[in-house]
């Protein structure tokens, strides 16, 4: 079947959180960054490219205190439904970190890799500060210890697509976050 000719919301096996929950909890969650952040100037976002440029786009809209944005594409997934581990960086930072709050905003964390070798990618280029915001966390699969230091949803362990998260490039368009068909990705055999 032809991908435009393809109905994408028959891939949904149901819909997780929707968008009126996830408009709520990111109201919730920039009241908190607000205040830990009132008395401290240049906050940067570095958003994780690519599933966090939805989440990344309401929080900062949502958001009172002053802030900057930046971007970083990191892969670790490859054409799979689960982190490889292998983590890389295929877009890195414009502005200097030296001195700054930072705080990363990621779509979801599942098994930490990422997040860990984010952070500490980070940290040695001398912040300020260094905090975490995701959007989705599976602590069922983590396998790497991560201090999150916001969490929009806890989730269980499935896989998920909508509000920026993706599976082969298709659904982060969804206005909420769903849980995909198994028999969509069945031919990966994982």
């Amino acid at each position: 079947m032809s991908q435009e000719n393809h109905d994408l919301f028959q891939d949904i096996d149901r819909i997780l959180i929707d968008g009126p929950q996830i408009q709520e909890r990111i109201v919730g969650l920039a009241a908190a960054i607000d205040a830990d952040y009132a008395d401290k100037d240049d906050l940067l976002l570095i958003c994780v490219l690519k599933g966090g440029y939805v989440f990344l786009s309401d929080l900062s809209r949502t958001l009172q205190r002053p802030h900057h944005l930046d971007f970083m594409g990191i892969s670790s997934y490859g054409g799979g439904t689960t982190s490889s581990g292998a983590v890389q960086i295929i877009m890195d930072l414009k502005q200097p970190l030296n001195g700054r709050h930072v705080l990363i905003v990621e779509d979801i964390i599942d098994s930490g890799h990422t997040l860990s070798y984010l952070r500490q990618n980070l940290l040695a280029r001398q912040p300020a500060s260094l905090k975490i915001c995701s959007l989705l966390n599976k602590p069922s699969r983590r396998e790497v210890d991560v201090t999150v230091d916001y969490v929009g949803f806890d989730i269980p362990d499935e896989f998920v697509v909508g509000y920026g998260l993706d599976f082969d490039e298709l659904y982060r368009n969804f206005p909420f976050i769903a849980v995909l068909k198994p028999e969509v990705f069945a031919h990966l055999n994982l």
